[in-house]
């Protein structure tokens, strides 16, 4: 008989004692670097393609305007009629500077000197239509207005 008895060793158990401290930094990783939408939109657009785009510096003193056809809650446009939303609000061409005013008004006092006007307008949308709302932008006193577009491809897949 042996002297010494042979122990079967166990597997020391995971330590999960640093496993918060991990899903905390992920979240806090995914809570930073997600935008989240501001505006419900109701409109679907198709935005137009360009080649000389710049990004915009100040996004606090942004007031989007999208124009394009309506969409049920399901997102299906059923209508070729054209409509007008400024951030959260459907309006119409007359109503546009007042609800220009009232998104000014929400604004700071730094944001309002900075303050510009982005359309996102349907790549099909009549000129006539973007003339009336620059127009009603004008009475409204946003005089820096700025077309939302995305970069242009050739063939090849390069900008």
């Amino acid at each position: 008989m042996s002297r010494f008895r042979r122990h079967k060793r166990e597997m020391p158990g995971l330590n999960l004692a640093s496993m918060p401290d991990l899903v905390f930094t992920v979240l806090f990783f995914f809570m930073i670097v997600t935008h989240m939408r501001e505006d419900n939109i109701r409109v679907r657009f198709t935005v137009p393609q360009g080649t000389e785009l710049e990004k915009t510096e100040h996004r606090g003193s942004v007031i989007h305007v999208y124009i394009g056809h309506p969409t049920d809650s399901q997102g299906n446009s059923n209508n070729n009629e054209t409509r007008i939303q400024v951030n959260s609000k459907s309006v119409t061409i007359d109503q546009l500077p007042k609800a220009i005013a009232t998104e000014r008004d929400h604004m700071s006092s730094e944001d309002r000197q900075h303050m510009v006007v982005s359309i996102l307008a349907d790549s099909q949308t009549d000129m006539g239509l973007i003339s009336d709302v620059k127009q009603a932008l004008r009475q409204a006193g946003a005089l820096r207005i700025n077309y939302a577009a995305t970069n242009r491809t050739d063939e090849t897949g390069n900008e």
